[in-house]
């Protein structure tokens, strides 16, 4: 039997399947195509967004620094300033200090110029010219002592008045007129002419004339004070029984106390267990605005526990 002939349908199932199958792929490369889009375009976006916050922050970056210069520059502008002020505070407190030295000075010569006063009100050293007799006492310096001896202080201040000084030597000896001896020691104890060191000169006019001569040229170094000059006068040239008086010449006194030497001096000067004195103690102090008063205390208290006076004189 002859098969029969198949009718030919365009639009059978396989033609589907095909189509179907076909249609599916579109579809899927549809779905796989879409997503990618997105997320490039999410990416450009997102870069975008973090370049434009680094430009944001580079920005804050570059401000921060500005202010972090500015700051700085404050800063060491201040600590310039402070630094100006604190060389100003110390300038000021050099400047007052100076004012403080200046009128503590300003006192003390007030103190040393109302001491010259009543000095000059009440004595004067010049011997004088009418008298041929011996006075007991001259303007309240005694001067009925046999034996002198002067300690005087060679020191750059003292030596600036030399002509001054040897003048002032002259007017105590023309108030002792009939002084057997003297001596002139400097204020370390070193005599003037070693020859007679250890015992007196004869006063003589022209014995005076000669000593006053080596006075004048006489440059030994000085520690402006006059306590170890009295010491050896005490202790080599005073003896029980000799009358002598003792003149202190000076414009300052350097040592570390007071006390302790007066009492050393005047303990000395009472020559063992005998009531009476060795030797009455003098003083003659130059006085200016540019000395200070540690001389004038000194032998103030000094004279006065041993039986002397003390004179402030004007440079």
């Amino acid at each position: 039997m002859k098969p029969g002939k198949r009718d030919f349908e365009i639009f059978n199932l396989s033609f589907l399947d095909i189509i179907s199958c076909g249609f599916g792929a579109v579809v899927l490369l549809v779905l796989i195509s879409k997503p990618m889009e997105d997320v490039s375009k999410s990416s450009i976006d997102e870069a975008g967004a973090l370049l434009s916050q680094v430009v944001a922050l580079e920005t804050r970056v570059d401000t921060l620094n500005d202010a972090i210069d500015r700051q700085n520059k404050k800063n060491d502008e201040q600590v310039a300033e402070r630094g100006s002020l604190h060389h100003a505070a110390e300038t000021l407190s050099q400047q007052l200090g100076r004012k403080e030295q200046e009128e503590k000075n300003l006192r003390d010569d007030l103190d040393g110029l109302s001491l010259v006063k009543d000095s000059l009100k009440r004595t004067s050293i010049t011997p004088s010219s009418t008298k041929t007799t011996r006075d007991e006492e001259v303007g309240g310096i005694p001067v009925d002592s046999d034996y002198v001896i002067f300690i005087v202080d060679t020191s750059g201040s003292m030596r600036e008045i030399w002509t001054r000084v040897s003048r002032e030597i002259l007017n105590v000896l023309g108030i002792h007129p009939q002084v057997k001896g003297f001596q002139i020691l400097n204020d370390q104890g070193k005599s003037l002419i070693s020859a007679y060191r250890g015992r007196f000169m004869p006063d003589t006019p022209q014995g005076r004339k000669r000593v006053m001569k080596v006075f004048k040229a006489w440059t030994d170094a000085s520690n402006s004070s006059p306590v170890e000059g009295m010491e050896t006068a005490l202790r080599k040239y005073a003896k029980p029984g000799r009358s002598l008086s003792v003149y202190v010449f000076g414009d300052d006194y350097t040592g570390s106390s007071y006390d302790p030497v007066i009492e050393r001096i005047t303990r000395m000067n009472k020559g063992g267990k005998a009531p009476r004195r060795l030797a009455k103690i003098h003083g003659i102090g130059f006085i200016s605005q540019h000395t200070t008063n540690r001389f004038t205390i000194l032998m103030r208290e000094l004279t006065k526990r041993n039986g002397g006076t003390f004179l402030a004189l004007p440079r």
